[in-house]
């Protein structure tokens, strides 16, 4: 169902709890006074109980691949660099996750006709409220309008950082964990109102395509005359100021996933090579052998914020909330020990749950020794001692469990670290992300912590070594 200014609410085929949330949303929202209570009994998000909760309690839980037959889940958006939540935030449609469902009736919109006019404001495509169209000014004489038409096959779904209605998903500039006490929010951010769309196939097995830019509160999308765009023949496209950039690994989203090459989307979903600077002004070449599918593992960057695309296939294979604790719990079985202190050190099962200061297990980052806390070798600088058992300098950091299980490869044990944060994961993981190099401000690149978007050092893990026991 297209947008507009006066548009009737969607009504969902299958109910879903919201709080504070417009009823015609696709995404699935647990209130945060019930949260808690949630996770005792649902596994990862995209699970079969998520779907009882989900839905109508009078159905039965799926039986198929977790997928319900009444409700179904295309994939989810995950922000990179937020732990499961998003500090102060976490409502409505600000959030560090969304999940995208089957709408009641298809909104999806594709090219329909062009125009040649003076001045797009003047084009009947633009003025009408009831079209969708993108325009494209070549001069200060000529534009050309894109007219769009309803697609009854795909449904559409917006990302930006504006508020308004025909945004889905509102994302905001990441600021690294060690940074946000002092700089909470970003005040010039480089990211789009509008920035992207993703339009969904309704029918399995439900292909999803990027496409940048979205469309506004009048359905329309304006690319300036300073805006990179090329007209030739048939051909209209052309690029957004910041660039949607896309990154796509090798072998899927799995332990033998590599990082594949960045490109950038244009409006109407051409993949080119990535600009030598997001502001060039220049066209690159575009990339025949690519396409603008997301896959399991794809990374979106917005220039502000990065987001991981799961589908919901994908998700079927990583662990669930239960095998994770579990995993977590066979740690804390072993009981291990503080080797200066001789206290039980306790891992939590979410990176919420923190145990007493006595029991917070930390890490010698350099060496990967784990004890707790201590002022034994301390120097000056709080953070910075040396490791009593192999005499190693080295910063000296809390263990964080990396509770956002969308980021993980595999279903491992949390036995390895991402360095310098802290934050624990399986070790196929911390590989993975580790070689993983984020768009940085205009033209740079780095490994970021997926949990915290702290930078990583060289090689970004660490293996933990608790006493007595090498896990």
């Amino acid at each position: 169902m297209p947008y507009s200014k006066d548009r009737v609410p969607i009504v969902l085929d299958c109910p879903v709890r919201l709080v504070g949330y417009r009823s015609e949303s696709p995404f699935k929202e647990i209130p945060s006074d019930k949260r808690s209570h949630h996770s005792q009994h649902s596994h990862h998000p995209m699970s079969k109980q998520h779907y009882t909760d989900s839905c109508s309690s009078s159905r039965s839980p799926p039986s198929v691949a977790g997928l319900s037959t009444d409700c179904e889940d295309y994939g989810e958006l995950v922000v990179l660099g937020y732990n499961g939540h998003l500090v102060n935030y976490e409502k409505g449609r600000k959030r560090s996750k969304f999940i995208l469902t089957k709408r009641s009736a298809a909104n999806g919109v594709k090219p329909y006709k062009k125009h040649v006019v003076k001045n797009p404001q003047n084009s009947k495509a633009v003025q009408d409220s009831a079209l969708h169209s993108v325009s494209y000014t070549m001069s200060r004489n000529q534009a050309v309008v894109v007219e769009y038409k309803s697609d009854p096959d795909t449904d559409m779904f917006q990302i930006g950082r504006s508020g308004e209605s025909p945004i889905d998903f509102i994302v905001m500039d990441t600021v690294p964990a060690n940074q946000r006490r002092y700089n909470g929010e970003v005040t010039q951010s480089t990211i789009s109102r509008f920035a992207c769309r993703i339009l969904v196939e309704r029918n399995p097995p439900y292909t999803s395509r990027i496409f940048a830019a979205g469309f506004d509160g009048a359905r329309n999308i304006f690319l300036g005359e300073k805006a990179v765009k090329w007209h030739s023949g048939e051909e209209i496209d052309g690029l957004t100021t910041n660039g949607v950039f896309i990154m796509s690994p090798t072998e899927g989203f799995t332990p033998a996933s590599k990082p594949g090459t960045w490109y950038e989307v244009s409006v109407g979903g051409g993949i080119y090579s990535a600009r030598n600077s997001r502001a060039d002004p220049l066209k690159s070449h575009q990339m025949l052998n690519a396409d603008n599918v997301l896959h399991d593992g794809t990374l979106i960057d917005l220039c502000g914020v990065t987001l991981l695309w799961r589908s919901a296939s994908g998700l079927h294979a990583s662990p669930n909330e239960q095998e994770f604790n579990k995993l977590v719990e066979e740690i804390n079985a072993c009981r291990p020990q503080c080797p200066v202190g001789l206290t039980t050190l306790v891992l939590p099962s979410k990176s919420h749950a923190t145990p007493g200061l006595d029991k917070q297990p930390f890490v010698y980052i350099k060496c990967g020794h784990v004890h707790g806390r201590h002022t034994w070798g301390q120097k000056d600088d709080d953070d910075k001692r040396t490791c009593p058992l192999c005499l190693k300098e080295s910063p000296f950091i809390k263990l964080e469990v990396g509770s956002e299980l969308s980021f993980y490869v595999d279903a491992g044990s949390p036995t390895y670290c991402f360095s310098p944060c802290g934050h624990m994961a399986s070790e196929n993981t911390v590989k993975y992300w580790a070689k993983v190099l984020i768009p940085h401000a205009s033209n740079e690149f780095h490994a970021i912590c997926p949990f915290c978007a702290i930078p990583l050092d060289n090689p970004g893990y660490v293996k933990l070594i608790f006493q007595d026991q090498e896990l």
